[in-house]
């Protein structure tokens, strides 16, 4: 598929941890033309930096054919590791600055595989400060975590809305 041929997706993402570790959620929106779809999710005793990524990765996972893409995440951990990191870390042999091993590679290898058809622009935004997708994924991602606090419900596969 030419790159003039591949639709071009919004992608919003954020996540969430009550406790870090503790209860973690996140939210995505997927934005094509006029469609817009909502994913959120939560997990049981995980990290915010397991959240970030995990809002980007199930928004991608959920796009059905290779697309141009602009993510726009508030996590400079996604968009520095995906941007200015992960090279070196996999010539490392996912060993960081530091030589100790990359937190996360789990997330990391299924990022890099989730993106890996894609053409992708990474954009940071700066957190609880009016942007509005970002501020909808911040009410997603506490939402999915305070609904499993709560209710104490299953952690599961995200939800669309």
């Amino acid at each position: 598929m030419k790159d003039a041929e591949r639709p071009i997706v919004e992608i919003y993402a954020d996540g969430a941890c009550s406790g870090n570790p503790g209860v973690g959620g996140f939210g995505a929106i997927l934005k094509s033309g006029k469609k817009v779809r909502e994913l959120s999710a939560c997990e049981e005793m995980t990290t915010n930096n397991r959240m970030e990524l995990l809002a980007v990765i199930t928004a991608l996972e959920a796009l059905k054919k290779p697309c141009r893409i602009r993510i726009t995440t508030d996590s400079t951990y996604v968009v520095k590791g995906m941007t200015e990191w992960i090279d070196k870390w996999i010539k490392q042999n996912w060993k960081n600055s530091q030589k100790k091993e990359v937190l996360n590679r789990d997330l990391w290898e299924r990022l890099l595989k989730a993106s890996g058809r894609h053409e992708i622009d990474w954009v940071w935004v700066k957190g609880h400060n009016g942007h509005i997708e970002n501020e909808r994924c911040d009410e997603l991602a506490r939402f999915a975590l305070e609904k499993r606090r709560r209710h104490k419900v299953r952690p599961d596969k995200p939800r669309s809305s």
